[in-house]
């Protein structure tokens, strides 16, 4: 027998809180990565794909995790599957990111949220098999359904909210029903889990480590990336990923507009201008003339 919420609502709590930062930072990133050029767009993008993949997800599910047990058996996870299962949310993001930001259509977003869906089932269903019990586990099909409706429709979501939203207040918005998409995914999951007792009495603990040796690296890890993040949010300004590409002929083309639509434009090295010529002053006229 399992008990999702052993430690009350504190766990699901902070996994909600996390997932929603996550989800706030990865959407901000992505703002920035669609009115940027080369090596700035791969930079906001790996944030972005870091935040949400990493933290809004992966963060979330683990920590969420950590609020999980079994009656009669402790716990133990395997590390290298655990790891596996925070590199696929992050890859996945990385790859959908850039299609649908590459090229905004409607295809494009639903693949990539299809693609993103897939891979926070695959990384939800990878972290819950890199769990160790005495014990077999196995999962409801009918919740294993719905968590994939979600998961996919969260990520499609998430997509459209980093094609399209710029300011901080929809963002801030939308990374809130981010974090709640995914929280309800994790736990819809968990929900159809089911796990049958041993037919032995175990002796020890199941192999692989505590959750709690697992938990400060990902905390430190967080709060380092964190500060990263900010600090890349705080001093990233608009100058330096918006740099525009002058070789290029349609920016050399909008100079070209500009240029000649400012009619007060003088080049400082340019040919110096023709004089404009005297008007002549006819006798009677109300003017000022020289005394010769």
């Amino acid at each position: 027998m399992s008990d999702l919420l052993p430690q009350g609502w504190m766990t699901p709590a902070t996994a909600y809180i996390i997932s929603a930062v996550g989800s706030f930072l990865g959407l901000a990133f992505a703002s920035r990565a669609r009115r940027a050029t080369g090596f700035f767009r791969w930079q906001w993008l790996g944030l972005a794909a870091l935040s949400i993949g990493g933290i809004a997800i992966w963060a979330m599910h683990f920590v969420a995790m950590f609020g999980y047990s079994v009656t009669g058996s402790p716990l133990r996870y395997d590390v290298l599957l655990t790891v596996i299962s925070g590199a696929l949310p992050i890859m996945v993001v990385l790859i959908a990111l850039h299609l649908v930001l590459r090229r905004p259509t409607t295809g494009r977003l639903l693949a990539s949220g299809t693609l993103v869906g897939v891979g926070v089932i695959a990384m939800h269903y990878t972290g819950v098999a890199a769990m160790n019990i005495h014990g077999s586990t196995h999962h409801d099909p009918a919740y294993v359904a719905l968590s994939c409706v979600i998961a996919v429709a969260a990520a499609t979501t998430a997509l459209w909210f980093a094609r399209n939203l710029q300011h901080l207040g929809g963002i801030a918005l939308a990374a809130v029903v981010m974090a709640t998409a995914v929280t309800a995914m994790h736990y819809t999951g968990m929900a159809g889990l089911h796990v049958t007792p041993a037919d032995f009495n175990p002796i020890g603990a199941p192999d692989g480590a505590k959750a709690r040796d697992l938990l400060l690296p990902v905390i430190i890890g967080l709060f380092v990336f964190l500060l990263i993040c900010s600090l890349f949010l705080l001093l990233g300004g608009e100058d330096e990923y918006e740099r525009r590409d002058y070789t290029r002929p349609s920016h050399r083309a909008a100079e070209h507009t500009v240029q000649s639509t400012d009619a007060s434009y003088r080049p400082r090295h340019g040919a110096p201008e023709a004089p404009v010529p005297r008007q002549q002053s006819r006798p009677g006229d109300d003017v000022w003339t020289r005394r010769r």
